[in-house]
């Protein structure tokens, strides 16, 4: 019988798997799911929108559990991902859209978010997730194919 973290280990085997949990865990409000996806290291930090570094898995788990007790899963998806790999660390310069409900009715919002994930002896494992409001400029990105150079 598997434990409960070689189960996780299993599902978060590649830093796109890890990021998917990520994405998923926030849109379900799933606090104990989305701190899975943390690696076990003191100087994990996170960066919110227009907001201070955290650091460390207690302040990171209060400000999501305070998120997620407002009724405030965040519809975010990754709509354009750029990936740098190299051994055991990967970087993704993610293009997020973020379903937000205003009086007019639904509406998209853009944030800019880097995601650093670190391989560990449990799988791969965020270390680092920043995000910051996007412009119009990026909106571009998702409907634009970037050009190739030869």
């Amino acid at each position: 019988m598997r434990t409960k973290a070689a189960q996780t280990a299993s599902l978060m085997a590649t830093p796109d798997e890890t990021e998917a949990q990520f994405y998923e865990a926030l849109q379900a409000g799933d606090l104990a799911r989305l701190m899975e996806c943390w690696a076990d290291e003191d100087e994990i930090a996170v960066v919110h929108p227009g907001g201070p570094r955290i650091v460390g898995h207690g302040p990171i788990r209060a400000t999501f559990a305070a998120l997620f007790e407002q009724g405030r899963n965040v519809s975010a998806s990754p709509e354009r991902v750029r990936r740098l790999h190299s051994g055991d660390m990967a970087i993704h310069h993610v293009l997020e859209r973020v379903r937000l409900q205003g009086q007019e009715g639904p509406q998209n919002a853009w944030v800019i978010a880097t995601n650093v994930f670190l391989k560990t002896a449990q799988g791969w494992r965020l270390v680092l997730h920043h995000a910051s409001p996007g412009t119009p400029h990026d909106i571009q990105e998702v409907v634009e194919e970037p050009a190739t150079l030869h």
